[in-house]
């Protein structure tokens, strides 16, 4: 069985914007930031894509781990702005779930406001300002 499950965000070159901006709302530091430009040389990248993002870890939560690159050109670049997946975060409280709320949404869209939901959860929705979806939540039942 799986021991835990760490979402995995690939970019069109604005991986570190994004991590600096997620780092920003988290807060703690990268485990690691590694560049195309540490390949080695029969991986090596095209001269424009050698500063970009090939691995990025930020620990977020208890266990939790949010990690992303820049894909290169050569792979196809990526997909933005799909409906086929959310971040889902459990706050501690209700305060922490709308700072988080707030900040993920700053530059982005807020799509469904916190508001407690029928299911007893403190509950909202977002895409943030480089097209990741998010799902806030407090459940109180959980404490």
């Amino acid at each position: 069985m799986a021991s835990a499950l760490n979402p995995y965000l690939n970019f069109s070159g604005n991986c570190e914007e994004a991590f600096n901006f997620y780092k920003s709302v988290f807060g703690g530091e990268f485990l690691v930031v590694m560049r195309f430009s540490d390949s080695p040389p029969e991986y090596a990248p095209a001269e424009h894509e050698k500063n970009k993002v090939m691995h990025v870890a930020l620990p977020i939560g208890k266990g939790s781990i949010l990690m992303g690159s820049d894909v290169p050109e050569h792979m196809g670049g990526t997909v933005t702005n799909g409906t086929n997946f959310a971040i889902a975060i459990t706050a501690d409280s209700e305060a922490d779930a709308d700072k988080l709320y707030s900040s993920l949404s700053a530059g982005g869209n807020a799509s469904m406001p916190m508001a407690k939901q029928f299911w007893g959860s403190y509950f909202g929705m977002l895409t943030d300002k480089f097209g990741v979806s998010w799902m806030v939540s407090y459940d109180p039942q959980r404490g």
